[in-house]
């Protein structure tokens, strides 16, 4: 496992299966509960969070190994890394994180970590369950029939993301 200072939480899946969409719903059933939540995305291509026109775009693309982009609103910090280096563990996205202001950290992807996860299944996509292969894995969301899986593991509905909550709020943290 992990170690780290806050609570680590993973939700994993096939691609489609819903975990950002399920995420969007549980933040802000946990902020409405509280909790100050992060949440680390591990993303599988080059991505831009800037686009061409902008001034931090053409700073970046100009030389800037690390761009900060400031206002009263919002702080956005890239950087780049231009070593050819795999792909960053999740240690090392986590130490991007200001942690003295959350109490949770939320983990979309980096499924081969060890850290508690979620399981994301739509049994509609035809994928096979990934916690038989995962002892990480503390429950699964899903849209099948309750209880139509053969595991003791805590089945939540992925219809209901209250449920969802509960479990991270109550029988979980």
């Amino acid at each position: 496992m992990i170690s780290h200072p806050l609570p680590l939480l993973g939700f994993c899946a096939f691609s489609g299966a819903g975990k950002t969409t399920l995420l969007t719903q549980l933040l802000p059933l946990l902020q409405n509960a509280g909790r100050h939540v992060g949440v680390v995305k591990h993303a599988h291509h080059e991505f831009d969070i800037d686009y061409p026109g902008k001034d931090s775009y053409e700073l970046r693309k100009a030389g800037a190994e690390q761009m900060v982009v400031a206002s009263r609103k919002r702080m956005a910090w890239i950087r780049e890394f231009d070593d050819h280096r795999s792909e960053p563990s999740l240690q090392e996205a986590l130490k991007a994180l200001n942690i003295a202001s959350l109490d949770l950290v939320l983990v979309e992807g980096f499924k081969t970590e060890h850290i508690p996860k979620i399981e994301v299944h739509r049994a509609d996509l035809g994928k096979p369950l990934l916690f038989p292969d995962d002892p990480d894995i503390i429950a699964i969301a899903t849209d099948a029939e309750p209880d139509i899986l053969a595991t003791d593991l805590p089945q939540l509905n992925l219809n209901l993301p209250a449920e969802i909550t509960d479990f991270i709020l109550n029988r979980w943290l």
